[in-house]
């Protein structure tokens, strides 16, 4: 595997910012295999950050490179702030970053592919919500998302905050009496999704039943249920910490409609 971190600008953040990258690296393949499969044919994994967190943390605090080592896997660790992954109401453009201008940066860097069964995307906590977000908005995009830990219900929790936090959190969704039914709301999302002819995304979701997203969790998975979506759910012990991602991450690796290893 190669290991890039990789800084770039950004024209719709307007500024500069960073993300790693783990590419599968041909020269590690057998001899019978080599240029069989070129770059542009990899799937690509979007690896989506938390609240307190950046572009650094999946590497620091799990061993991710390690579990995606055998996999025709290109994974993308990009950086957001603490954007929720939106259009923030007072601050840069980050839903349009991570939906429309980074795919096509990927593209032009690396020559991954732009197909959308060949497109993931997974986050823990506020990158488990911007995972399902960009599933349910960009369906023909992303064909499978996983959700670990997510703050799935950002309409039930802009209700329990401190004023505090109701600060930062109209900065970034704005008026937070009209979360619900927008565009930042997941179960609308996935309510609207159904009424269209667009596929559907396949779902991974888990969460420990320690954590305080557990109730939340519990909610969005009934809805999910109920509209027929392919949710993949599980639960166990654990709480809103590493030790239970690490060993999360390497579920959802094991889930994804991968195609190929490397043996």
């Amino acid at each position: 595997m190669a290991l890039i971190h990789c800084h770039f600008h950004s024209d719709v953040l307007g500024l500069s910012t960073s993300m790693y990258v783990i590419l599968p690296q041909a020269a590690q393949r057998p001899t019978k295999m080599k240029g069989a499969l070129e770059r542009n044919e990899y799937s690509t994994l979007y690896l989506l950050h938390g609240l307190s967190e950046d572009h650094t943390t999946w590497l620091r605090k799990t061993a991710i490179e390690r579990y995606v080592a055998q996999l025709e896997l290109a994974v993308v660790m990009p950086e957001v702030q603490r954007s929720f992954y939106t259009d923030m109401s007072n601050g840069s453009r980050y839903w349009t970053f991570i939906s429309e201008e980074l795919p096509e940066i990927l593209q032009s860097l690396f020559g991954l592919s732009a197909l959308r069964e060949k497109n993931f995307v997974t986050g823990l906590s506020m990158g488990g919500y911007g995972a399902f977000k960009l599933a349910l908005a960009k369906p023909e995009k992303f064909s499978a998302a996983a959700s670990l830990s997510g703050v799935l219900d950002v309409v039930h929790w802009s209700q329990k905050i401190s004023a505090r936090e109701k600060m930062e959190w109209r900065n970034i969704f704005g008026d937070l009496e009209q979360l619900a039914g927008s565009e930042n709301d997941l179960f609308f999302l996935a309510q609207n999704l159904v009424t269209t002819n667009k596929p559907l995304p396949k779902l991974y979701q888990c969460c420990g039943t320690e954590d305080f997203l557990y109730e939340t969790n519990e909610r969005f998975t009934k809805l999910a249920r109920e509209l027929r979506f392919d949710l993949t759910y599980e639960e166990g012990p654990g709480e809103h910490r590493w030790e239970y991602w690490d060993q999360m991450i390497r579920r959802v690796l094991e889930w994804l409609p991968l195609k190929a290893k490397i043996f």
